[in-house]
């Protein structure tokens, strides 16, 4: 009997009856993992602002110093920062845009209509993310050449509209947040399909899209690879090519100079994240806690 009531007792215990010395080291350990997360980025900055020798100092250099803007002016003679910078702005803002739609709409029709060949198709999209991305590179290549879309944005932008993570990911998505009760009754309401998909399906499904946004944004921001091969004219290049510019050197590797250039780059992710922060953690949070 005691064993039971002592089991009882500890279901019905209430987060505030956690002992103090737990909530101490549960605070702690959530703030040196805060920490040991945002030093990369603070070292980055620490560099940023020292000249090409303080990322080789010893002990390391901890406190910034005042070259940040010396160092960024060298980034501006080597390359067209802010329009390199511009590009990449343009092409995963459109990119995701597009993602999201797309992927929400196709993952929309997977959970919740039925057609032929419905699983057989689903199938199909899931089997394209076991292929590796370096063998799709020369028949999309072709393509682009045959269009004659080389060095321009739509050699980025068209391929890249739809993907099957999102297609995948909407679709699970959808299935467990969007009651078929509410479908039916926007039909009895009078409603179409797409009105039903906007006026219904998006509210309940925007931390999703928020999720599958900042993640594929993410993905386009840092891609280097498939820019670096349809892109000729250095008036169009993106970030990434912008960056790898900065490499060669003739007066050997400047990390100060880099490293500004680096900061300033990933200032847009951080700013993303944190406008859709509250919808992102609500994506990957739900359904994790039941009521």
């Amino acid at each position: 009997m005691n064993a039971v009531a002592n089991v009882e007792k500890t279901r019905r215990r209430k987060p505030d009856d956690v002992p103090v010395v737990g909530k101490v080291f549960f605070w702690l350990f959530l703030v040196l993992g805060g920490l040991l997360s945002v030093f990369p980025f603070y070292w980055m900055f620490v560099v940023a602002t020292n000249d090409k020798t303080g990322a080789f100092h010893v002990p390391p250099l901890l406190k910034p110093g005042g070259e940040f803007f010396n160092n960024f002016q060298r980034v501006l003679d080597r390359t067209d920062f802010f329009t390199a910078l511009g590009n990449s702005l343009i092409v995963a803002t459109a990119v995701t845009l597009s993602v999201v739609f797309f992927c929400t709409l196709a993952g929309y029709a997977f959970a919740k209509y039925e057609f032929p060949l419905k699983k057989v198709l689903f199938v199909f999209v899931i089997a394209t993310m076991l292929v590796p991305a370096q063998l799709s590179v020369l028949p999309l290549y072709v393509i682009m050449a045959k269009l004659q879309w080389i060095d321009s944005y739509k050699a980025l932008i068209v391929p890249a509209m739809v993907n099957a993570f999102g297609i995948f990911w909407m679709r699970q998505y959808i299935s467990s947040a969007v009651h078929t009760e509410l479908i039916e009754a926007g039909r009895i309401d009078g409603g179409g399909h797409f009105r039903i998909f906007w006026n219904i399906a998006i509210p309940v499904v925007t931390p999703a899209m928020a999720t599958l946004g900042i993640l594929n944004f993410m993905n386009v921001w840092n891609d280097f690879f498939w820019p670096l091969v349809v892109l000729k004219n250095k008036e169009h290049y993106t970030i990434q090519l912008a960056l790898q510019q900065l490499f060669t050197n003739k007066d050997g590797l400047d990390l100060g100079m880099i490293m500004s250039a680096t900061f300033t780059a990933t200032l847009p992710l951080l700013i993303v994240f944190l406008l859709f922060s509250r919808w992102i953690i609500a994506g990957l949070t739900s359904g994790a806690i039941k009521s």
